[in-house]
């Protein structure tokens, strides 16, 4: 059986998946995440991913952000044994992260597709909001677990491709809202 792709992030309500803890991209709205009241219950959707996450992967950039902070970060304990992949035509695999569990670097889509017809569990992809991008339209992402923020930011990146395709159904799988705005969305992919 195929390993599940899924992607895991925070979009505002019009779609933009760029900087949500920070100004790290230039996004002069960064840090929009954080502008929202904190609600642990809000955010319990990461402790349930993580039993169910047997790798990470990321984009270049957001492998560069996060390789900055989650190695050495208590909160994120828990991913640094995880196999990581990070799909990129131009990091040098001597040139990750050490001491973060086993890291490879995938140079193309087709790899991509490889990597989901071996054996293991669910791979769930942070951030990378280029590389979701890229795979929906290569028709790789299998379920899509989402963090609607309350904002409009106009501007960004998003996270859903503009690329005329046949359209790509999905099956709500699991929701909720909660008293800060925020809604957590749960989608299979229906092929």
């Amino acid at each position: 059986m195929p390993r599940e792709l899924v992607y895991t992030g925070f979009i505002s309500l019009d779609g933009v998946a760029d900087s949500p803890g920070g100004t790290e991209e230039g996004h002069r709205s960064g840090g929009w995440v954080l502008d929202t009241e904190f609600l642990p219950e809000a955010f319990a959707i990461k402790g349930e991913e993580l039993a169910e996450t047997s790798a990470l992967m990321f984009g270049r950039r957001s492998y560069d952000a996060f390789a900055r902070i989650w190695p050495g970060s208590a909160d994120h304990a828990a991913y640094k044994e995880l196999p990581k992949y990070v799909v990129s035509s131009t990091l040098d695999p001597d040139a990750v992260v050490p001491d973060w569990g086993p890291i490879s670097v995938l140079r193309s889509l087709d790899e991509v597709a490889e990597l989901k017809q071996g054996d293991g569990g669910a791979i769930f992809v942070h951030g990378s909001a280029e590389l979701a991008r890229n795979l929906s339209d290569a028709d790789l992402v299998d379920r899509y677990h989402l963090l609607v923020f309350p904002v409009l930011l106009g501007a960004g990146k998003s996270l859903f491709s503009s690329t005329d395709r046949d359209k790509l159904g999905l099956r709500l799988r699991d929701s909720a809202s909660y008293p800060n705005g925020v809604l957590k969305l749960v989608y299979d992919v229906v092929r």
